[in-house]
């Protein structure tokens, strides 16, 4: 690589026994929570701001604000809510957290509730997460064991108690408002905005919700202070990245990388995916998981920087990044990633509802052979009433899944119109019907 940088989230996770307490405090661990309790609320937001840490959980929006904008003076009380529910196709970074490091979330959620005021956390986990649950609930176990947790925080008169809560599966409940809905035990619909969590969340009370890997920073932070993290990234994004790379590279993985790095390196540097397979040449590749819209094979030279993907009208996501090679279609790939969001819409929004489905029954009908001239068209036209293209901000819908289905056929149909066109011309699939590539059969 031609970026030193060194590992934060990562460091210790082939140290023996991470996992545990013990293997944990071995490494440091649970020292800066301590160095923390002296330090005031204030003290600790403004350190988080300092350091430019960005919410890793798609949006990149500064942790730091995020946290200002709780109201100190609230009667009621306040709630961190730890975003776990990893349902992003492309993406396994938070899982990994969960599994090789989980007291180094712990720590992080110790720090940002002393900080918050927060007595009670809520992690609010991926159904399917069995083993990543359940070696988080050994870890939370041994936190309150150990005196960590409970009604006295390490010994200080502040209390704090740590949930873990599992989702049944659902897609939507990684917005962060329908996570919210399904705590409280209701359908996991997302909630109008305003009010914000931040001032109305769970239960109606001051609520900050923040992905695992935001969270996990902190103890790091407070480790070599805030302008070292900030000094990891550029000039707005501090730190570095956990990126998943997949697709048609030869090692795929779940990885740290530095903001400066980009997906081309990620594709081809050894320390990451050792290159493609042979004889095979990068087509496409979608950026931040399936809801990023995608990158041409003259793009993958930009980094990782959240701000770096805005002049290619895409965004960096949850890091998933999903390497498409040139023995894929382009037609078949794209009906893929629709047929998931059709699945996954909650039918709240009509938009979404019936424009997610109508794309889907759309491109398997070009990739079957049967689409006519005029079905383009159509398919950006039901598109672009879900969400503008380019993107500017939130679409038509509550939330973002809406767009999270439109910006990709938006991308895609832009920037490989002329494969489209050309099943549609020839009535058939011109890579045959036996598909192969890097997303394989999915018919």
């Amino acid at each position: 690589m031609s970026v030193p940088f060194e590992k934060v989230i990562s460091r210790d996770w082939d140290k023996p026994a991470q996992s545990t307490l013990v293997g944990y405090k071995r490494s440091g661990g649970y020292k800066n929570l301590q160095k923390v309790l002296s330090l005031s609320p204030q003290q600790i937001i403004d350190e988080v701001k300092k350091s430019n840490l960005r919410g890793r959980g798609g949006a990149g929006f500064p942790t730091g604000v995020k946290w200002g904008f709780v109201p100190k003076d609230s009667p009621k009380p306040k709630y961190l809510c730890v975003n776990a529910d990893e349902s992003e196709p492309g993406t396994a970074k938070d899982r990994y957290i969960l599994e090789r490091d989980p007291h180094l979330l712990l720590e992080g959620i110790a720090i940002a509730c002393w900080a918050l005021g927060a007595h009670t956390c809520y992690i609010y986990a991926r159904g399917e997460f069995k083993y990543p649950s359940s070696v988080l609930d050994r870890a939370i176990a041994e936190a309150y064991a150990d005196g960590i947790f409970g009604r006295r925080l390490m010994d200080t008169p502040f209390a704090l108690d740590v949930y873990q809560v599992r989702g049944a599966g659902a897609y939507i409940c990684g917005e962060e408002t329908a996570l919210l809905e399904s705590l409280e035990g209701k359908k996991g619909w997302p909630r109008l905005k305003p009010p914000f969590p931040a001032v109305v969340g769970l239960f109606g009370c001051p609520t900050v919700v923040n992905n695992v890997e935001t969270i996990a920073a902190l103890p790091r932070i407070f480790e070599k202070g805030a302008e070292w993290f900030a000094g990891l990234g550029t000039e707005k994004s501090g730190g570095t990245r956990l990126v998943t790379l997949s697709g048609s590279v030869n090692r795929p993985g779940t990885y740290e990388a530095p903001m400066q790095a980009t997906v081309e390196e990620m594709i081809y540097s050894q320390e990451y995916g050792q290159g493609m397979p042979e004889g095979r040449k990068p087509k496409a590749v979608i950026p931040g998981g399936s809801s990023a819209p995608v990158l041409t094979a003259s793009e993958i030279g930009v980094s990782l920087d959240f701000d770096a993907y805005r002049p290619l009208h895409s965004m960096a996501g949850s890091g998933g990044i999903i390497v498409i090679d040139d023995a894929t279609c382009i037609v078949r790939a794209l009906w893929r990633v629709t047929r998931f969001y059709a699945e996954e819409s909650c039918g709240q929004c009509t938009p979404c509802r019936e424009g997610q489905p109508w794309m889907t029954r759309l491109l398997r009908k070009i990739e079957e052979g049967h689409g006519q001239p005029g079905d383009l068209d159509t398919l950006m036209d039901v598109a672009s009433a879900i969400a503008p293209w380019p993107p500017v901000g939130l679409g038509n819908t509550v939330c973002a899944l809406g767009d999270a289905g439109a910006l990709p056929v938006q991308s895609f149909v832009t920037k490989f119109r002329e494969e489209f066109e050309q099943h549609i011309s020839e009535q058939r699939c011109p890579y045959g019907d036996k598909p192969w590539g890097a997303f394989g059969d999915f018919k």
